[in-house]
């Protein structure tokens, strides 16, 4: 298959849907020789915001460090491939091709046929083995326990921030979903955990005691560094990815710790990519408050024109709400999802903050605003990037 037919066929593959369960990626690893070599370390990172950070935060020690990672997380904002990246770069379009085709070829008399977000993980995994990588950074999909990548076997396990998240699959209660995201625990591996509200550490305590897990909450921020992504919230971030290192064996300095934090890139977090725009990520309360408190320490008391788009969500009319405290004006878009809320829904969840409502994404940033704030569903994000590089964007809902 060419990159185009090869992409088009894994699309395809989201119409099996989303399957929580071990047994099925276990079985594609292993028949694609996906397993990770015995000489490389495994970080896995759970939890509901900063996964990503967190993740990024770790690829970049290591690759000041001088070794070979290779990071996997989704979803992506543009292009597929940003979820596969071996010392930083993305896996090329020929490579992705051939994996692709070799494992349609594989699974296709297969009774119970692998999900999008299975096959993606398969893939990252056998061009890490094949690529030598001394280090492998898995964000997981969604959950934890029953996520594909805790088929992967870590040395350290780590949980960001916690919050209430994908309710429908994890549970109704924030014990529930720290339950099923610190599933990820190991017996005897090393489980990091950044501060947790306590009915989600006490959930953690029983999991990392259950497994007979060594757990370390990681309380206090990384001080006396600077971070190329701002939020005092990334302080917290960086403290937990420089102990994931450290737990997993490798020895860090202040001149590598340094390097790493200054040359870090994770695109939507706090991302300028104009004078006076800011893309960022935050779709749930908890990100939210991390925004809206980032915003207030970068631009004190001025007020932004807010783009936003979002999918339906029980928990929008209190993001929106969150939000409002720093917004002058609302454009609100809908988004490329078959979830999307109208412009005309969500401006009823805010009618005392001057609004208007657009019928598209480029619409909306046509208007001039002195000071923009693009802020809401990954999709948006990845359509308004896909637009200041005047390419496609293809999201998916794995």
């Amino acid at each position: 298959m060419t990159y185009q037919e090869s992409i088009e066929w894994l699309y395809s593959t989201q119409m099996f849907g989303i399957k929580l369960g071990l047994d099925a990626p276990r079985k594609l690893l292993r028949d694609f020789l996906a397993f990770p070599k015995h000489t490389c370390k495994v970080i896995h990172v759970a939890g509901t915001n900063g996964k990503g950070s967190t993740c990024a935060m770790i690829d970049a020690l290591a690759r000041s460090l001088g070794e070979r990672p290779g990071l996997f997380t989704s979803p992506h904002l543009v292009d597929y491939r940003e979820r596969v990246r071996v010392n930083g770069l993305e896996i090329s379009e020929e490579r992705t091709a051939e994996l692709l085709t070799e494992l349609r070829h594989m699974v296709s008399t297969w009774e119970n046929h692998p999900t999008f977000f299975e096959l993606t993980l398969a893939l990252a995994m056998r061009h890490f083995r094949d690529l030598d990588c001394s280090l492998v950074i898995l964000e997981t999909g969604m959950g934890g326990r029953l996520d594909a990548t805790t088929a992967v076997p870590a040395d350290v396990c780590v949980l960001t921030p916690i919050a209430l998240d994908h309710t429908k699959w994890l549970g109704e209660t924030l014990e529930e979903i720290a339950t099923e995201k610190s599933g990820i625990a190991i017996p005897g591996k090393p489980l990091l955990s950044a501060k947790q509200k306590p009915e989600a550490q006490l959930a953690i305590e029983r999991t990392a005691n259950e497994v007979q897990a060594p757990l370390s909450f990681i309380t206090e921020p990384l001080l006396g560094y600077s971070i190329q992504l701002p939020g005092s919230h990334q302080r917290e971030n960086a403290a937990l990815a420089c102990e994931a290192m450290n737990a997993a064996g490798f020895t860090l300095s202040y001149d590598i710790v340094q390097h790493a934090l200054t040359h870090l890139n994770w695109p939507g977090r706090f991302e300028s990519i104009e004078t006076h725009t800011i893309l960022d990520a935050a779709h749930n309360p908890h990100a939210m408050e991390a925004l809206v408190t980032t915003w207030k320490e970068q631009f004190g008391d001025q007020k932004a024109h807010t783009i936003y788009g979002s999918v339906a969500d029980k928990e929008t009319a209190h993001v929106l709400e969150i939000l409002s405290s720093i917004v002058s004006h609302f454009h609100f878009v809908p988004i490329n999802s078959p979830r999307s809320l109208t412009p005309k829904e969500l401006s009823q969840l805010v009618p005392h903050i001057p609004h208007t409502s657009h019928q598209s994404v480029a619409e909306a940033l046509k208007v001039e605003s002195p000071l923009r704030l693009i802020t809401g569903s990954i999709f948006l994000l990845g359509e308004v990037k896909g637009l200041y590089r005047q390419k496609k964007t293809h999201p998916t809902a794995q």
